[in-house]
């Protein structure tokens, strides 16, 4: 089985929290699915769950180089050379990131986020398409920061075919005939 949920902001991509946290039980109610990665608190997207391990593994492992979209609104505008260095990989910990894909965007039509995203008279904010293939921990906001524009907002579009295309923060779905797909 596999279930694309739109995570909203100030979710957890995990089933239980300690410290009282909204998480995935509190719109999911499906048995033995279990995160294909995940989302920070402050970001937003698609999460794929699934009951398959191996499934999970290949959507999740960097070494199936399964493409992760994101849209990230950033500090500044990106010029030519800042998505120049985000397409040819950045330094992050001492490691370069493998190679993106990165274009400047329209801001996209998708829903407002609540809370909304602090606002600079002084600074104005662009959006950005990245592609990745590999998820390190908060990697995007690493790689805009590193080109000087840090991620304001930052929402996951799809991994390989599967997007949140139709679905409201906090909806999921179940794709019935996943054979269709390259997963």
């Amino acid at each position: 089985m596999i279930l694309l949920f739109n995570k909203p902001f100030g979710v957890l991509s995990q089933f239980t929290d300690e410290s009282n946290r909204a998480t995935l039980s509190d719109y999911i109610d499906i048995k033995k699915v279990y995160p294909a990665g995940r989302l920070d608190l402050d970001s937003e997207g698609l999460l794929i769950l699934t009951d398959d391990g191996q499934l999970q593994r290949r959507l999740s492992d960097p070494k199936f180089e399964k493409k992760k979209t994101y849209w990230a609104q950033v500090e500044g505008e990106p010029n030519d050379m800042a998505i120049a260095q985000l397409e040819q990989g950045v330094t992050i910990a001492r490691r370069m990131t493998r190679p993106a894909t990165a274009r400047r965007i329209s801001e996209p039509k998708i829903w407002e986020r609540n809370p909304p995203i602090r606002y600079r008279k002084a600074i104005p904010t662009a959006w950005i398409e990245l592609g990745l293939t590999e998820g390190r921990n908060r990697q995007v906001r690493k790689m805009t920061a590193a080109v000087g524009h840090p991620t304001l907002r930052l929402v996951r579009r799809s991994i390989g075919e599967l997007s949140i295309d139709g679905l409201s923060p906090g909806e999921w779905r179940i794709i019935e005939n996943h054979s269709r797909y390259d997963l």
